[in-house]
């Protein structure tokens, strides 16, 4: 069977899935729909009315804002802002509704790529002044998440996360540390650290979740490039590839706590904010909650440092806000001129001030002192994406990555993770 049909195959099925699960939904879920506004070309006021979708409910005030900004700058056009609770559930039961918004916001995950090998999302590859802003690094995030890649883009990468280790500059300072920039290093680093008697690693496995962070960083600097393509088509497993991964994630917890699996996220923070230890491998997003418990922190993040060769340690930055429009918006052109108003350099700012984002925009970073280290890699388009962007939902992860550091069984790791791939793809 040739790869291309196979793909096509394979991208049916999808399809299949995807309306089937958005068919569930839409007998289990009509509730949820209450409020949500339909899609008119018009307002009363004759105005051509745009629809933005919003997944992030914590950015609603932001959204507003711009909202207000772009109505003024348009008086034609009025923009409505939708944020229901549930996003994703209530916008796949919308899109088999025919309920199309003009503008969807999303992360870059799995989903978006179920939409685009649905032929849901139209292709923006033509709009070159808006991708002409986008950080080429961002692009190949949102290509590699398309299951059979191809010469389009139905996506405008907008705001990012990224993740690392989150240390207390004072005690790296106490002890005359600089920050590694190899796996070696790294070690050297921590075994200082735990010699001077201070933690070196505040873990938090109560919360499964938080074993992904450090997971995230090796693996996406440890995989081959192309292994979801090849793993997608039965030309890899994970067994041919993680164990690595899962041998570096064990050192790490060595050097933890003497509760790792006692302590969650929240209790996690307040104890690192407490300087109960001198780093914490998580995402740029725990810089905030530590700062609202302890403001005189003294806070940097740095890139874990996977391989012993520099050059081949990124930084790992996943897209959590996208803009996309779908095939069946009446409302096209508004659409793209509010994209084009909202990957201007004030507002991508803006945005990533509030919201503590990592701009997907050429050359603008997030100017907060404490992310200012990860900054080279982005200049240099080091980036690799979040390869939890690339598991199916029903993978559980997290759980698989917290049971193995709880127990240390390789073989039933890397056996468990190609089990439920295989199952989540029949």
């Amino acid at each position: 069977m040739s790869i291309k049909y196979y793909g096509k195959i394979v991208g049916i099925m999808k399809i299949i899935k995807i309306l089937i699960s958005c068919l569930t939904i839409c007998i289990f879920s009509t509730s949820l729909l209450t409020g949500c506004k339909s899609n008119n070309v018009e307002n009363k006021d004759g105005k051509q009315q745009v629809e933005v979708f919003l997944s992030k409910a914590e950015a609603i005030n932001t959204f507003k804002n711009f909202e207000e900004k772009f109505e003024k700058e348009n008086p034609n056009i009025d923009v409505v802002i939708s944020s229901p609770a549930q996003p994703m559930t209530v916008l796949k039961t919308r899109l088999v509704k025919n309920d199309v918004p003009d503008i969807l916001t999303i992360a870059g995950e799995m989903t978006y790529g179920d939409f685009v090998d649905a032929g849901i999302l139209e292709d923006l590859s033509n709009e070159k002044e808006i991708i002409d802003r986008i950080q080429p690094a961002y692009i190949n995030v949102l290509k590699s998440l398309e299951f059979e890649p191809n010469n389009t883009l139905c996506g405008i990468p907008y705001a990012c996360n990224a993740g690392g280790v989150v240390y207390n500059k004072e005690i790296f300072k106490k002890l005359d540390l600089t920050i590694p920039t190899t796996w070696d290093e790294f070690i050297k680093v921590t075994e200082k650290i735990k010699k001077a008697g201070i933690t070196p690693f505040y873990f938090t496995l109560k919360d499964a979740w938080t074993a992904m962070p450090a997971w995230n960083a090796i693996t996406a600097n440890t995989e081959s490039e192309d292994f979801f393509i090849k793993r997608r088509k039965n030309e890899v497993t994970f067994r041919d590839e993680y164990k690595p991964v899962a041998e570096k994630l064990s050192k790490l917890l060595e050097y933890g706590h003497n509760d790792n699996f006692g302590i969650g996220y929240n209790d996690g923070n307040v104890s690192f904010a407490q300087g109960n230890a001198a780093m914490m491998i998580q995402g740029n997003w725990v810089i905030p909650e530590i700062l609202k418990i302890n403001p005189d922190i003294n806070l940097g993040m740095f890139v874990l440092p996977t391989n012993n060769d520099s050059s081949k340690n990124s930084v790992v930055s996943g897209i959590d806000l996208l803009f996309a429009v779908p095939k069946d918006s009446k409302n096209k052109e508004a659409a793209v001129k509010f994209l084009n108003f909202m990957t201007k350099n004030e507002n991508v700012e803006q945005y990533a001030k509030e919201q503590f984002a990592i701009p997907a925009i050429k050359d603008m970073y997030q100017k907060d002192k404490t992310v200012e280290d990860l900054n080279p890699y982005f200049k240099n388009g080091m980036v690799l994406d979040f390869p939890d962007h690339h598991y199916p939902a029903s993978m559980q992860v997290g759980d698989l990555a917290q049971a193995y550091l709880f127990d240390k069984d390789i073989d039933k790791l890397l056996n468990s993770l190609d089990d439920r791939w295989n199952r989540s793809q029949q």
